[in-house]
Protein backbone atom coordinates (compact mmCIF):
# COMPACT_ATOMS: atom_id res chain seq x y z
CA UNK A 1 0.00 0.00 0.00
CA UNK A 2 1.46 3.34 -1.03
CA UNK A 3 0.36 6.78 -2.16
CA UNK A 4 1.80 9.61 -4.22
CA UNK A 5 1.29 12.81 -2.26
CA UNK A 6 2.14 16.44 -2.93
CA UNK A 7 4.07 17.98 -0.03
CA UNK A 8 5.28 21.60 -0.20
CA UNK A 9 5.01 21.66 -4.00
CA UNK A 10 6.87 18.39 -4.65
CA UNK A 11 5.50 14.89 -5.23
CA UNK A 12 6.64 11.95 -3.09
CA UNK A 13 5.84 8.24 -3.09
CA UNK A 14 5.11 7.39 0.55
CA UNK A 15 4.38 4.22 2.53
CA UNK A 16 3.56 3.44 6.15
CA UNK A 17 6.47 4.18 8.61
CA UNK A 18 8.64 5.71 5.86
CA UNK A 19 11.05 8.53 6.78
CA UNK A 20 11.78 11.23 4.23
CA UNK A 21 13.13 14.74 3.88
CA UNK A 22 10.83 17.44 2.46
CA UNK A 23 11.10 21.20 2.06
CA UNK A 24 10.80 23.08 5.37
CA UNK A 25 7.34 22.75 6.93
CA UNK A 26 5.75 24.93 9.59
CA UNK A 27 5.57 23.26 12.96
CA UNK A 28 7.81 22.11 15.77
CA UNK A 29 9.60 18.84 16.37
CA UNK A 30 7.03 16.19 17.36
CA UNK A 31 4.04 17.94 15.75
CA UNK A 32 1.56 15.94 13.68
CA UNK A 33 0.85 17.06 10.11
CA UNK A 34 -1.56 15.68 7.51
CA UNK A 35 -1.60 15.98 3.73
CA UNK A 36 -4.82 15.71 1.74
CA UNK A 37 -3.55 16.33 -1.81
CA UNK A 38 -3.16 12.66 -2.77
CA UNK A 39 -2.54 12.17 -6.50
CA UNK A 40 -2.57 8.35 -6.62
CA UNK A 41 -3.19 5.47 -4.23
CA UNK A 42 -2.51 1.75 -4.50
CA UNK A 43 -4.33 -0.50 -2.03
CA UNK A 44 -5.08 -3.66 -3.96
CA UNK A 45 -6.47 -1.45 -6.74
CA UNK A 46 -5.07 1.69 -8.30
CA UNK A 47 -6.99 4.94 -7.77
CA UNK A 48 -5.87 7.95 -9.80
CA UNK A 49 -7.08 11.40 -8.81
CA UNK A 50 -8.29 14.09 -11.16
CA UNK A 51 -6.35 16.04 -9.91
CA UNK A 52 -6.56 14.61 -6.36
CA UNK A 53 -8.16 11.56 -4.75
CA UNK A 54 -10.86 12.64 -2.32
CA UNK A 55 -11.23 11.08 1.11
CA UNK A 56 -7.62 9.86 1.47
CA UNK A 57 -5.33 11.51 4.04
CA UNK A 58 -1.63 10.91 4.73
CA UNK A 59 -0.66 11.56 8.36
CA UNK A 60 2.94 12.27 9.36
CA UNK A 61 5.03 13.37 12.33
CA UNK A 62 7.80 15.97 12.21
CA UNK A 63 11.03 14.36 13.41
CA UNK A 64 13.51 17.18 12.91
CA UNK A 65 14.37 20.40 11.07
CA UNK A 66 17.74 20.15 9.32
CA UNK A 67 19.82 21.74 6.58
CA UNK A 68 20.96 19.85 3.49
CA UNK A 69 24.58 19.58 2.38
CA UNK A 70 26.18 22.76 1.10
CA UNK A 71 25.93 23.45 -2.62
CA UNK A 72 28.66 25.68 -4.06
CA UNK A 73 27.53 28.25 -6.65
CA UNK A 74 30.61 29.51 -8.53
CA UNK A 75 30.38 32.07 -11.31
CA UNK A 76 33.33 33.17 -13.42
CA UNK A 77 33.94 35.17 -16.58
CA UNK A 78 37.36 34.39 -17.88
CA UNK A 79 39.86 37.12 -18.68
CA UNK A 80 37.60 39.72 -17.02
CA UNK A 81 38.70 39.36 -13.42
CA UNK A 82 35.16 38.38 -12.38
CA UNK A 83 34.46 35.49 -10.10
CA UNK A 84 31.84 35.00 -7.37
CA UNK A 85 31.57 32.08 -4.99
CA UNK A 86 28.38 31.50 -3.01
CA UNK A 87 27.13 28.60 -0.97
CA UNK A 88 23.60 27.41 -0.27
CA UNK A 89 22.12 24.99 2.26
CA UNK A 90 18.49 24.06 1.70
CA UNK A 91 16.25 24.00 4.79
CA UNK A 92 14.57 20.61 5.14
CA UNK A 93 12.17 18.87 7.48
CA UNK A 94 12.48 15.19 8.26
CA UNK A 95 9.09 13.52 8.61
CA UNK A 96 7.86 10.01 9.27
CA UNK A 97 4.64 8.75 7.68
CA UNK A 98 2.40 7.45 10.47
CA UNK A 99 -0.56 6.33 8.35
CA UNK A 100 -2.56 6.48 5.15
CA UNK A 101 -6.29 6.59 5.95
CA UNK A 102 -9.60 6.74 4.12
CA UNK A 103 -9.47 3.61 1.95
CA UNK A 104 -13.01 2.35 2.73
CA UNK A 105 -14.71 3.77 -0.40
CA UNK A 106 -11.78 3.57 -2.83
CA UNK A 107 -12.22 0.03 -4.24
CA UNK A 108 -15.90 0.67 -5.06
CA UNK A 109 -15.09 3.84 -6.98
CA UNK A 110 -12.34 2.11 -8.95
CA UNK A 111 -14.72 -0.69 -9.97
CA UNK A 112 -17.24 1.85 -11.30
CA UNK A 113 -14.58 3.59 -13.39
CA UNK A 114 -13.45 0.28 -14.93
CA UNK A 115 -16.98 -0.58 -16.07
CA UNK A 116 -17.39 2.83 -17.69
CA UNK A 117 -14.09 2.45 -19.56
CA UNK A 118 -15.12 -0.98 -20.86
CA UNK A 119 -18.26 0.47 -22.51
CA UNK A 120 -16.43 3.25 -24.37
CA UNK A 121 -15.69 2.32 -28.01
CA UNK A 122 -12.85 3.73 -30.05
CA UNK A 123 -13.54 6.17 -32.89
CA UNK A 124 -12.42 3.57 -35.45
CA UNK A 125 -15.10 1.12 -34.31
CA UNK A 126 -18.02 3.57 -34.52
CA UNK A 127 -19.77 5.33 -37.39
CA UNK A 128 -19.92 9.12 -37.53
CA UNK A 129 -23.10 9.96 -39.46
CA UNK A 130 -21.99 13.56 -40.06
CA UNK A 131 -19.08 12.42 -42.26
CA UNK A 132 -20.06 11.79 -45.89
CA UNK A 133 -17.05 9.57 -46.58
CA UNK A 134 -18.14 7.12 -43.85
CA UNK A 135 -21.67 6.99 -45.25
CA UNK A 136 -20.32 6.52 -48.79
CA UNK A 137 -18.11 3.68 -47.53
CA UNK A 138 -21.13 1.76 -46.21
CA UNK A 139 -23.21 2.45 -49.33
CA UNK A 140 -20.40 1.30 -51.64
CA UNK A 141 -19.78 -1.78 -49.49
CA UNK A 142 -23.41 -2.84 -50.05
CA UNK A 143 -23.36 -2.02 -53.81
CA UNK A 144 -25.63 1.02 -53.46
CA UNK A 145 -25.49 4.41 -55.16
CA UNK A 146 -23.54 7.05 -53.22
CA UNK A 147 -26.16 9.70 -53.95
CA UNK A 148 -27.35 12.39 -51.60
CA UNK A 149 -30.72 10.69 -51.24
CA UNK A 150 -29.12 7.42 -50.15
CA UNK A 151 -26.91 9.24 -47.60
CA UNK A 152 -30.01 10.97 -46.15
CA UNK A 153 -31.85 7.64 -46.04
CA UNK A 154 -28.88 6.08 -44.22
CA UNK A 155 -28.85 8.95 -41.68
CA UNK A 156 -32.56 8.51 -40.89
CA UNK A 157 -32.08 4.75 -40.74
CA UNK A 158 -29.16 5.25 -38.33
CA UNK A 159 -31.30 7.41 -36.04
CA UNK A 160 -34.03 4.76 -36.02
CA UNK A 161 -31.53 1.98 -35.21
CA UNK A 162 -30.04 4.08 -32.37
CA UNK A 163 -33.51 4.47 -30.85
CA UNK A 164 -34.29 0.79 -31.38
CA UNK A 165 -31.04 -0.41 -29.78
CA UNK A 166 -31.02 2.39 -27.16
CA UNK A 167 -27.46 3.42 -28.03
CA UNK A 168 -25.81 6.75 -28.72
CA UNK A 169 -23.22 5.39 -31.20
CA UNK A 170 -23.36 2.52 -33.67
CA UNK A 171 -20.60 0.17 -34.77
CA UNK A 172 -19.85 -0.56 -38.42
CA UNK A 173 -21.37 -4.02 -38.08
CA UNK A 174 -24.66 -2.62 -36.75
CA UNK A 175 -24.88 -0.13 -39.63
CA UNK A 176 -24.19 -2.85 -42.21
CA UNK A 177 -26.86 -5.09 -40.66
CA UNK A 178 -29.38 -2.21 -40.78
CA UNK A 179 -28.60 -1.57 -44.48
CA UNK A 180 -29.07 -5.25 -45.37
CA UNK A 181 -32.33 -5.38 -43.40
CA UNK A 182 -33.73 -2.25 -45.12
CA UNK A 183 -32.11 -2.60 -48.57
CA UNK A 184 -35.39 -1.82 -50.37
CA UNK A 185 -35.40 1.79 -49.09
CA UNK A 186 -32.22 2.68 -51.04
CA UNK A 187 -31.75 3.47 -54.72
CA UNK A 188 -29.75 0.82 -56.54
CA UNK A 189 -26.32 1.48 -57.98
CA UNK A 190 -26.47 3.02 -61.45
CA UNK A 191 -24.69 0.67 -63.86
Amino acid sequence: MFAIVEIAGLQYKVEQDQKLFVNRLKGEKGDKVSFDKILLTVNGSITVGAPAVSGIVVDAEILDHVKADKVIVFKKKRRKGYQVKNGHRQSLTQIQITGITGFEGAPKKAAKKETVKAEVLSDNATVNFSEDHELNYHLKKNNLSQSKENRETLITLGKAVKVELEKTVLTHEEVDAAIVKNIDQFKALNK
